[in-house]
């Protein structure tokens, strides 16, 4: 197809080159020769009389024009990605399709891990693709190359469509032979004893938790830094460290270690997480149903 001179299956070939800045792997990507994609490259240099991507050395490095070009023809893919997506019917018996979710540990533990059991039973044929969140999650959600972002509201982005999905409360965990933990544990416990943080990633903002601790300006001292939530409790058995943790999070991994649960001892806000997409994916049939499937287990088993 051509509009205005222009063969519009280059555009994909521009994005895949622009991403891998490499003839072959950009060949290996679309399925096609390296000759049929050196020679769209070149009817690409053609028609915008530019350069585009110059070979130095082994890799390629996009020009000025390339550059200003890239964001308005990923804008256009994921148009036309959206539009496909909306006038194909979607049968979750018989698809086969993977879905890309952005999640913590402790979504994928609480929500996605019964999801993917439902999926094993009534839809053989999906995939489900799980990374944790990053700095560069908001980019990838922007490019298309996630589906589906869960994460507590404050963090969501602004540009995007979201769906409310679940509260959740924290409470402190200990040790179960924990003396501080045979009641209630008292504030000057709460600051006073050495605490398990989680660190997710050097550029990626604090945990909620972190944040609200923050604004009402509790300082907890920090002994031992993990980099998920579900490594917490490990770091507390055989110890007298305490932790903040989600409440569910908690109660999943009490059955199987010697942990137990106490009540914040001051006021702490409920955490809202919310499932977030790309604003061109909101009639995509496949992602409106895996999203109706993620708020009715929300409701079964974490509301």
């Amino acid at each position: 197809m051509r509009f205005r001179g222009l063969d519009l299956n280059l555009l994909a070939t521009f994005a895949a080159l622009m991403e891998e800045r490499s003839v072959s792997r950009a060949a290996t990507r679309l399925n096609l020769s390296q000759p049929a994609v050196s020679a769209a490259l070149a009817r690409l240099r053609s028609y915008f009389g530019d350069e585009l991507l110059v070979l130095e050395g082994r890799r390629m490095f996009p020009t000025a024009l390339a550059e200003t070009l890239l964001d308005q023809v990923l804008a256009v893919l994921r148009a036309v990605d959206g539009i496909v997506d909306s006038s194909a019917s979607f049968d979750p018996a018989s698809a086969r399709r993977t879905f890309r979710i952005a999640a913590s540990d402790y979504v994928m533990m609480v929500l996605i891990r019964p999801l993917a059991e439902q999926l094993g039973r009534e839809a053989p044929g999906l995939r489900l693709s799980l990374e944790l969140p990053s700095e560069r999650t908001a980019l990838r959600l922007d490019e298309g190359k996630i589906d589906l972002l869960i994460v507590p509201e404050e963090f969501a982005a602004q540009r995007h469509p979201l769906e409310p999905a679940f509260e959740e409360r924290h409470v402190v965990v200990g040790a179960r032979d924990h003396p501080a933990l045979a009641g209630p544990i008292s504030r000057e416990d709460f600051l006073t004893l050495e605490h398990v943080g989680v660190m997710l990633g050097t550029d990626v903002p604090g945990a909620f938790a972190d944040r609200q601790l923050e604004q009402l300006g509790v300082s907890r001292r920090i002994g031992v830094t993990v980099p998920s939530f579900a490594a917490v409790p490990w770091m507390l058995v055989g110890t007298r460290r305490i932790a903040l943790m989600h409440a569910r999070l908690a109660t999943l991994m009490a059955a199987n270690l010697p942990i137990v649960t106490s009540p914040m001892p001051f006021d702490f806000p409920m955490m809202r997480e919310v499932l977030q997409y790309h604003r061109a994916r909101g009639a995509d049939p496949g992602l409106t149903w895996l999203r109706g499937q993620l708020l009715a287990l929300a409701l079964r088993e974490v509301g």
